[in-house]
Order: structure tokens, then sequence, then C-alpha cells
């Protein structure tokens, strides 16, 4: 089965290598150069030359020159682990057995963008790893393979990743082979469980201590590496937060956002609900005890 591989990030790598290990016929990949948008970027370039790989950098996937590369491979399927461009019908067609892509959500549900950062924002329990057929719309096509992932209180972005990645590699291992052999079965969503993820901004990634503390540590452990931090502002200057513990403050006479001790390089700070302690910061220089984040 000839496969033709479409990736430009850090999980993009980790299934190419599995793949290679699994001596699955890569006859090209699609990659880029670097990226402004992917935190967790990769260039895959080295890693087919090492393997004698043929490999092209691309900018728009869509572009006639990438339509064309495809179609000279001769893929029976093309693989789309980790693009932040939606393809387009003219690449879809292309392969026999159509495009997979990948998703680390529960599908129908939480389709679109920034998943994993919006499951730990969120506070969620559960997520999952689907692998699926892409169509015209936005991860809305059969899914081919799907195993849930539990969401621990202790779980950051880096923790998710590495547990979504483990079991990613686990389903490719499993589902080449039946790829291979055309003995595999599709599963047709349901869109009237879907919903849609939108684009985050910068603004969503503010800490704002008018949030109760469970809400800020959600937030600072969705965007903690390898995705771009959270924020605060002091003295009109961004500090990054990129990791903090809740703890239980019950005083009611307190206003969100006052610092209400420094300890050790850590920073306790009032919310509206409870208190944030700020463990890995990027303060140059450390708030007083009394001061006020805001």
């Amino acid at each position: 089965m000839r496969i033709v591989y479409i990736g430009t990030v850090e999980f993009s790598r980790k299934a190419l290598e599995k793949l290679i290990q699994l001596k699955a016929d890569i006859v090209g990949v699609l990659t880029m150069e670097d990226s402004a948008y992917n935190a967790d970027f990769a260039d895959l370039s080295e890693l087919c030359k090492k393997h004698g790989i043929s490999c092209m950098f691309v900018k728009d996937i869509n572009a006639q020159q990438s339509q064309e590369w495809i179609k000279d491979k001769r893929p029976d399927i093309v693989f789309c682990f980790g693009l932040s461009q939606i393809l387009k019908n003219n690449i879809l067609k292309i392969a026999p057995k159509g495009v997979l892509g990948y998703h680390p959500a529960k599908l129908p549900s939480n389709r679109g963008r920034h998943p994993l950062i919006w499951a730990l924002a969120l506070g969620l329990e559960k997520t999952a790893s689907t692998f699926f057929f892409m169509d015209e719309g936005v991860d809305s096509g059969d899914i081919l393979s799907q195993e849930d992932i539990g969401i621990e209180y202790s779980d950051n972005a880096h923790t998710l990743y590495r547990k979504i990645t483990e079991t990613a590699l686990r389903q490719i291992e499993s589902f080449l082979p039946k790829l291979e052999g055309n003995n595999y079965s599709r599963i047709t969503q349901d869109d009237s469980r879907a919903n849609n993820w939108r684009k985050r901004g910068q603004d969503d990634g503010r800490i704002d201590f008018k949030m109760n503390s469970r809400s800020i540590y959600n937030l600072v452990r969705a965007l903690t590496k390898p995705y771009i931090g959270a924020h605060l502002l002091y003295k009109g200057k961004e500090i990054k937060v990129w990791a903090a513990t809740e703890e239980d403050y019950g005083s009611v006479n307190i206003e969100y956002g006052k610092v209400l001790e420094i300890s050790q390089g850590g920073i306790l700070v009032k919310c509206c609900g409870g208190a944030i302690r700020l463990v890995e910061h990027e303060f140059e220089v450390l708030p007083k005890a009394g001061e006020y984040l805001l």
C-alpha cells in the first residue's frame, strides 16, 4: 500500500517514525520548512533523508505543485497527521482510499481547533484519539479507529500530548495491516451529536483573577509547553506562567488579584473563589505581597 504522508508537528514525526518501524511503504512526505502557528512544529525532512524517503516542503498544501507531486507518487492512500490547513476536494480525491486524518478528540464531539488545549482548559475528564477519513467538512468524515483517553487532574499539555501520542501509535500498529489488506470498516459520524471548537486568540490565554482557582489552573496547564503559555499583565508587561497550583483561601474580604504572599519564588494570588499559586513563571522582579495582579 503506497502512502503519501503529510505532517508538520511533533506528533507527525512520531507517527512517521512508527510507520517506518512497521515497514510501511512511504512513497513521499510533504512537510513545512517552518511554521508561525505550530508551537510543536517539527521538520520531517531530516527523518526522510535518513531513511531515503522523497520529501518536499510546502506552504500551501492545495497548491497545484502539491497536487501534481502527490499524483506523481501514485498513492493508494494519503495520511495527513498534523497540518493546520484544510485539504480541498482535489487533494482528497487523488488516492483511491482517500485521506486518513487525525483528531485528538471524541468525534463527533469537539471538532475544530485546538482540541487538546480546549479539553484541558474546559476541565474535561476524558478525550479520545481518533483516526478518520477526511471529507470536505471539518473533522466530519468516517471514523477508522477511536480510543478513549482519561484526563487526570495532574495532567497538563505535555503529559496529555504524550498520552495521546502513545495511544495513537498503538492504533497505527493495529489498523495499518487492516488498511493494507482491505479488511477495515468505516463508522459514519452522527452529526447531530457534533460541536465545533473555535480558534483560540491571544486574549484566551490571559489569566483573569476574576476567574476561580480551578479555571485558572486549567488554563495554565492547557497552555504550558509545548504550547505558548498562559500569561498575565504586570506593570504593562506580559508575563508567562507555566505552572500553578490551587490553594484553599477562605477569606471573602480580600479582593481578587491581590498578592497574598511570596514564598521561594511562588506567588500566591487571591482569585474569585480560592487562591492560585504561580509556581513556574517568568517574573524577572517578583511583585510584593499586597500588590495587585489584574
